[in-house]
This record gives structure tokens, C-alpha cells and sequence, in this order.
């Protein structure tokens, strides 16, 4: 028996497309895993919220309410997708994950992933103890990575400044724009930067539009890239296939370093 899950997309509209790509595929990795064959009707139902959302990191800039905030719109796509009965919901955006407690707050019947959380755990299982980030600058003003790295007892290493400008670009003047291989350009060479000052160790891209400006980068095809959606993707999975979900929410909503492990 599957659980409903739910996507919170339109942060931008191609990223959220892209993470229910994702699911999918983790799903039917997860039925060959578990030796069945790989069915449509096996699926989990899962339901993609694609809403009109303001810019997350401009609003972390402002401090002054009002329409360019966005977690109204966040608040109640998130409404929508508890009414079609999904359990757990995962936010295809990295940068929304600002607003994280307060939505989590807000809908205490469901489990909201933390994708910086699942991400350090996943990087920790692996033995990992130090990573790169590319994000956004809202990103980096919250800290979502470098605390969530933090409690797992990974050491995180940022982007200069020029090379978080190079990041933005990518991203509005790349991806956003429907550019790509000018999101190819500024992500790798910010990438190689990385790579070059700090070895080979894993770079998180913490924003949904690094990967798809990088997918068909041939100049970083030997670096370790990490990919947070693909990650979060297989989290969603594991809890739409799981007898217990409400079990599964109690431990994700305890802190990192609080979990047994």
C-alpha cells in the first residue's frame, strides 16, 4: 500500500517539472530494489502544486511585508495538496526552505522534508566530512545548508563573492531565461573554482536550476556533483511507500543532532 505525497512547485515552473521526474524515477528504483516488477498502477498517487510564487530571495532581502513575500502562496498550495490527502510533501525549491518552520507549523498533520536535512544525512552516510556549496544568495543568507551540514559534522565551503554573482546569473540570466548554455558557463566555471581551491571533494547544488543548467556540462562532467532534488526525490519515495508514515514524520521533525545515529 502507497501514501498520497504531494510536490510544492512553480519555484521556478521547469524545476518543479523536473522533481516530479525525479520521483518517478526514484519510485521505480525503489520497486526494483525491492524485486518487483515496475508498474503504472504501483506508482504512488502524487499530486504537483506549480504555483505562482514570488521570488524567495529577493523577499529574504526585504524585511517589509506584503505581496512580494511568498509564503501566502505557499501556505495555501500547501492547503491544496492536504486536501487531496498527501502525508508528506517535498518543496521543490532549495531557497523556500526559508520558510520551512513556518509552513511545517502551519500543517503539523503532514511531514514537510527538509531538503538540507536530507541532504546532510545522505552526505554523512557516505562518510563524507567536507562539501562545496553553489546556491543562492538567499540561500546563503539563511544558512539552510551550512546548518544542516553543520549538525551532521560536515564542513561547508562557500563561493566567493564574484563567484556567488556568477551563481545568479546562471540562474535568472541562464535557466530562468531559458539560456542554458549561459547557465553551463557561469555554473561550471564557478564549479571548476570550487574544485580547484578546495579538491575533489562533493559540490552541493543547492539550487533546483544549478542541475539543469549543468546536465549536459561537458567541463564538469568529472567533478562530484550533488544533486539536493535527486536526494529529496528519493526521500518523497521511501515515505510514499512506507507502512508508517506517521512514524516517519515524528523522527524527520526531531533535530539533526538528536536523532539516534
Amino acid at each position: 500500500m502507497t501514501q498520497v505525497v504531494g510536490i510544492l512547485g512553480g519555484m521556478g515552473p521547469a524545476a518543479g517539472a523536473d522533481f516530479v521526474r525525479l520521483f518517478v524515477e526514484a519510485c521505480a528504483q525503489h520497486m526494483r530494489a525491492q524485486g518487483e516488477p515496475v508498474r503504472d498502477q504501483a506508482f504512488p498517487e502524487h499530486w504537483l502544486a506549480q504555483v505562482p510564487v514570488p521570488d524567495r530571495t529577493g523577499a529574504l532581502a526585504s524585511a517589509s511585508q506584503g505581496a512580494h513575500q511568498p509564503l501566502e502562496p505557499m501556505l495555501q498550495a500547501l492547503g491544496r495538496l492536504a486536501a487531496l490527502g498527501s502525508r508528506t510533501v517535498a518543496i521543490a525549491c532549495n531557497t523556500a526552505h526559508a520558510w520551512h518552520a513556518a509552513l511545517q507549523e502551519r500543517f503539523p498533520q503532514l511531514e514537510l522534508l527538509h531538503v538540507a536535512r536530507e541532504v546532510a544525512a545522505h552526505l554523512a552516510a557516505r562518510g563524507v566530512r567536507e562539501v562545496a556549496l553553489m546556491a543562492t544568495e538567499g540561500t546563503y543568507r539563511v544558512h539552510l545548508y551550512e546548518q544542516a551540514l553543520a549538525e551532521a559534522g560536515l564542513t561547508c565551503h562557500l563561493p566567493r563573492a564574484a563567484e556567488r554573482e556568477l551563481i545568479m546569473r546562471g540562474i535568472y540570466d541562464g535557466v530562468k531565461a531559458g539560456d542554458l548554455s549561459l547557465a553551463a558557463r557561469c555554473f561550471s566555471e564557478v564549479a571548476l573554482r570550487l574544485a580547484q581551491r578546495h579538491g575533489p571533494i562533493p559540490i552541493v547544488m543547492g539550487c533546483t536550476e544549478v542541475p539543469l543548467g549543468l546536465q549536459d556540462c561537458v567541463a564538469t562532467a568529472a567533478l562530484q556533483l550533488v544533486d539536493p532534488a535527486r536526494v529529496l526525490a528519493s526521500a518523497l519515495a521511501t515515505r510514499a511507500y512506507a507502512d508508517n508514515p506517521a512514524g516517519n514524520h515524528l523522527e524527520a521533525s526531531r533535530p539533526l543532532a538528536q536523532r539516534p545515529g
